[in-house]
């Protein structure tokens, strides 16, 4: 602990991302990257901004990519934001919206940079089990007294999805604090609630380019909501980062944006695979959470978790294994790959 830290430094415990171990080449099933190339033209644009103009500053309103983002969700230009990766558009979030003095509610088992960004801003966690079965439980939500409500939809690391009604349900509970729902998978099979937004102005979606559009790379992410919300995060933004989004990456993001069918097309592919990988793990004995993501969480009753953990990575295959956890420290998030990384994985399963 170095003497110049502040109090709040030291009572810090930060999130620890999924490794990323540079010994030797990995096949990479831990940190939920598409394994497919970003769309062709969003590639194109990104290369054809790599010029002389990159002396000048970006766009610090995002216009462009608001504009595509707004068309392609059926919304105004003045109910987007945009921002540096959704985790950046997050941390605005609670600390605008959720650091009122009052809990934040948020599921038990769930993204966990939400405890840290709750640890930065001094925001009390009301952490909400879920049920045995990984569900959140809508009517956990109600008669809640708490600055705000946070829930990741497809959860992470379950994979579980919710009905629209079941959002909505806590949406009604909790009409005069901000809900804030994280679909950063939403794509791979469950229902955004994008469409309940013009009835809910408490209702504030965030989603990623990172998953679905491929491109983790280069960090854009994006909130959907009343344009009271949005307003309150553009002056935060502008508070502490005017050009959150670099002209390399605005091209590339308004580009994946506007081509929809290679959205369509990768994410088929990945949902494919998936379940294909779903009946090969459970052939092997795995038990695994329904999952409308582009990861499966799965656990074997024989079986440790860490053990296979450390004995793929010695076959030079990387999964999320969470330690001893309570309630998971037996389950493994594996991300989909492409076929023949997936069929790597069951090879060296069966090997062991």
């Amino acid at each position: 602990m170095s003497r110049f830290w502040t109090d709040k430094i030291a009572s810090l415990d930060p999130y620890v991302p999924g490794e990323q171990p540079q010994d030797k080449k990995y096949i990479k099933l831990n940190t939920n990257e598409s394994p497919y190339s970003p769309s062709p033209k969003a590639l194109e644009a990104m290369a054809a901004e790599v010029s002389e103009r990159l002396r000048l500053y970006p766009d610090p309103n995002g216009v462009t990519l608001k504009n595509a983002l707004a068309k392609s969700y059926q919304l105004e230009a003045n109910q987007v934001f945009v921002g540096n990766g959704s985790d950046e558009v997050l941390a605005l979030a609670f600390m605008g919206y959720f650091a009122g003095g009052k809990p934040l509610a948020f599921a038990d088992i769930t993204y966990s940079f939400y405890k840290v960004y709750a640890g930065l801003y001094s925001i009390e966690p009301k952490l909400i089990p879920l049920n045995d079965h990984f569900d959140i439980v809508p009517t956990d939500y109600e008669n809640l007294d708490v600055s705000g409500v946070v829930v990741t939809n497809p959860n992470a690391p379950t994979g579980k999805a919710l009905p629209l009604s079941d959002i909505e349900t806590i949406l009604k509970a909790n009409p005069d604090v901000v809900v804030l729902v994280d679909e950063a998978y939403v794509d791979f099979g469950a229902q955004s609630a994008v469409s309940l937004i013009n009835q809910y102005p408490n209702l504030l979606v965030v989603q990623t380019l990172s998953k679905s559009r491929a491109l983790a790379g280069i960090r854009v992410g994006y909130a959907l909501g009343h344009p009271d919300l949005i307003e309150g995060l553009e002056r935060l933004k502008n508070s502490f980062n005017s050009y959150p989004i670099d002209r390399i990456a605005l091209a590339g993001a308004t580009a994946a944006v506007q081509d929809e069918m290679y959205l369509k097309e990768i994410c088929d592919k990945t949902i494919a695979t998936r379940e294909q990988s779903v009946k090969e793990l459970e052939a092997l004995g795995f038990s695994i959470v329904p999952s409308a993501t582009n990861f499966i969480f799965a656990t074997h009753p024989d079986k440790d978790a860490e053990q296979i953990y450390l004995a793929l990575k010695e076959q030079g295959i990387l999964v999320r294994y969470f330690g001893k956890k309570p309630r998971i420290g037996n389950y493994l998030r594996i991300t989909i790959g492409t076929d023949e990384e997936m069929s790597a994985l069951t090879a060296a399963l069966k090997t062991l």
